[in-house]
């Protein structure tokens, strides 16, 4: 059994796709437990920003992966990688399909591609350098730069996102090869695991924008500016801290503080999940994948079509 492959699932896509209902309904069907791969999900107290499953959804199948790290804890990719693997074999052990499901790309490639176990250079005076470059000129001079040896790496990292910027030009610094010929070279399948990653795609870009348009106004309902507040004011958004930087919270705070209205905030956090959605999807679509269709005709599939399609391609793939 030491040689045994543990088999596992994805669900990913982009916020709002309709990512978790699938991942429940795929749990519930084939005996699956859930194994959240969302950067965000891992902090405790933030809830309605991060769009976390509901008790009744994690109810509804075992959930893992969430509620692990306060907000001002730091947690790499790497972190990530080993202790979701093993958790995807603690949960097969039980006889259970692992069932990954969420919207962080790059957790995911650092399972699929057993990449965590491997040191990573650095270079503390290019890093400095570059970010005072960044403080000088600004976030955008910095992308800029990168976009001009790397554009698929500048496409998959917003702007703002500062410190993986500097970590990609940083590599090709230190290597002389861009980011994403390096991930390219070091991608191998990892030995303990298969993913099959099912990317819940959509075709009409004007449908998930509304959706998430949607999704916004609920979590404003829900509480998300108050949600804000109280973590900031309990010390929980630390400037700099990888949480406190996360969309939604960074955009009301600004509300919070009194530096701009309720309105502009809400505004800006729908540009910005907009924003991200679109780098999801290349991301998703440059990576190993089966694409199921989320959309048909300008509306969303059944939810019962989703499901047999991601069956049938499971049970493919476990068949193998």
């Amino acid at each position: 059994m030491e040689n045994t492959v543990c088999k596992c699932l994805a669900v990913v896509g982009a916020t709002a796709s309709g990512k978790t209902a699938l991942a429940i309904d795929l749990a519930r069907a084939m005996g699956g437990e859930i194994i959240s791969c969302d950067s965000m999900q891992i902090y405790r107290h933030m809830d309605i920003g991060t769009a976390k499953p509901t008790v009744e959804e994690q109810a509804a199948a075992p959930h893992h992966m969430i509620d692990i790290l306060s907000p001002t804890e730091p947690f790499s990719a790497a972190d990530y990688a080993t202790r979701a693997e093993a958790c995807a074999l603690a949960v097969a052990s039980r006889g259970a399909l692992p069932i990954f499901c969420g919207g962080t790309g790059l957790y995911l490639e650092a399972v699929r591609s057993a990449r965590h176990g491997e040191p990573m250079e650095s270079d503390g005076a290019f890093r400095a350098e570059m970010q005072a470059l960044a403080e000088r000129e600004g976030a955008l001079a910095l992308h800029a730069r990168l976009a001009a040896i790397d554009p698929e790496a500048a496409e998959a990292t917003h702007p703002n996102n500062v410190k993986r910027v500097i970590r990609a030009l940083e590599i090709y610094h230190l290597t002389g090869r861009t980011k994403t010929e390096t991930d390219r070279l070091a991608s191998s399948e990892n030995p303990r695991l298969r993913i099959l990653t099912l990317f819940l795609d959509f075709s009409d870009r004007a449908l998930l924008y509304r959706r998430i348009d949607e999704r916004v106004e609920a979590m404003v309902a829900a509480g998300l500016f108050e949600e804000t507040e109280r973590l900031y004011r309990e010390g929980l958004l630390v400037p700099g801290t990888t949480a406190a930087g996360a969309i939604g919270y960074k955009e009301c705070l600004g509300a919070v503080l009194g530096t701009k209205s309720r309105e502009e905030a809400i505004e800006e956090l729908k540009v910005a999940t907009h924003h991200y959605a679109k780098r999801q999807k290349t991301w998703f679509s440059a990576h190993p994948h089966v694409r199921i269709g989320a959309d048909a005709e300008g509306a969303l599939r059944p939810r019962e079509d989703l499901l047999a399609e991601a069956i049938a391609h499971a049970n493919a793939f476990l068949s193998e």
